[in-house]
């Protein structure tokens, strides 16, 4: 094995260099060398890459923070994985110690790090991983599944909190990845009816895909409208996968409904009447990122339940990672897999 390998490193505002740099070695005892299988391009890569940034990054670091890969070595005190073992990756690193961690709330962690954004991650050949971040996963299960697990938990996540009754009404605003994955789990979570809302016809034929039952071009149809028409009296649940739609995803439930806030956009202010959340008893939920929710996610991928693999629009090699991060700054791309 040479000394080097090819990466693509964060340099600061705008800006990724695909570079040769030392392939990592184990320093600690809980350390794991990995080689990578693939890894997918975020919406979170990109908002990283703006002008200025829409996301901190550490200069420096190895930005990819969905991949998969295979363990070559282990630190003396791993016991969980040995070599050859195939590993989905948490990137999201907590410490175990702050008040959140202790109250089983890791994703609110005060001192919480991120593979792939604040230090280094899987746009690479290798990869330096603590064992507490990696999930054993089947050797037979396909990385084109596989790849999902790291978005798919964060869904996963919010979909425990919206407590999905079988049968129910649920209307996903925003046809992006996420709202893709919510789309696919609320379908094969029993729900009577999925409704998707997206202008752009690439992401409206995956969310078909997906197995929404209708989909609503809100430039041409209203989606109130529709909303009313297919229910009656509104929504059980509305999934803002966008994080600017708190205002509409109100406005389209029934009364008792929840909404459940997934998107985040900083800047994004939204009216909130509050008397109608407090008269119609709707319940907003907010949810980020995962907790604990890795082996649900692989055994929900083992079922093979979820067409997951339809959204794969671009395979590409770790050499063109610069054009498949600017083809999903177009938004020409859903699922975009980066093999070393």
């Amino acid at each position: 094995m040479s000394d080097t390998m090819k990466a693509a490193v964060f340099e600061g505002e705008g800006k990724i260099v695909l570079k040769q740099v030392p392939i990592p070695k184990i320093k600690d005892d809980f350390d794991v060398l990995l080689k990578v299988e693939a890894a997918s391009i975020c919406g979170t890569d990109c908002q990283i890459l703006k002008t200025p940034p829409g996301h901190p990054a550490t200069p420096g670091a190895i930005l990819g923070h969905e991949y998969v890969g295979r363990v070559l070595e282990t630190g003396k005190a791993v016991s969980h994985l040995k070599p050859g073992d195939r590993v989905a990756v948490d990137p999201n690193l907590t410490c175990g110690l702050c008040p959140y961690c202790r109250m089983a709330m890791p994703n609110m962690c005060e001192n919480m790090t991120t593979l792939g954004i604040y230090i280094d991650g899987g746009f690479a050949e290798y990869n330096l991983a603590p064992a507490k971040a990696l999930h054993k996963i089947p050797a037979d299960l396909s990385t084109d599944l596989a790849i999902f697990a790291e978005p798919l938990s964060c869904v996963v996540n919010g979909a425990t909190k919206a407590k999905l009754m079988a049968g129910e009404s649920v209307v996903v605003l925003g046809a992006g990845p996420i709202g893709l994955y919510y789309t696919a789990l609320m379908k094969a979570g029993g729900a009577g009816k999925v409704i998707v809302s997206e202008v752009n016809a690439q992401r409206a034929d995956m969310a078909r895909k997906m197995g929404a039952d209708i989909i609503v071009n809100t430039e041409k149809d209203s989606l109130k409208d529709v909303v009313m028409a297919e229910t009656g009296i509104g929504a059980d649940l509305v999934i803002d996968a966008v994080g600017c739609l708190m205002t509409e995803a109100t406005s389209i439930c029934r009364r008792g409904a929840r909404v459940l806030l997934f998107g985040m956009n900083s800047s994004a202010c939204c009216e909130c009447v509050q008397y109608e959340i407090t008269r119609y008893e709707l319940s907003i939920i907010g949810t980020f990122i995962s907790n604990h929710s890795f082996p649900a996610v692989i055994r929900l991928l083992k079922g093979g339940k979820l067409p997951l693999e339809k959204l794969i629009t671009h395979r590409l090699k770790l050499d063109d990672i610069l054009d498949g991060i600017e083809i999903m700054k177009r938004g020409e791309g859903i699922e975009i897999i980066v093999a070393p």
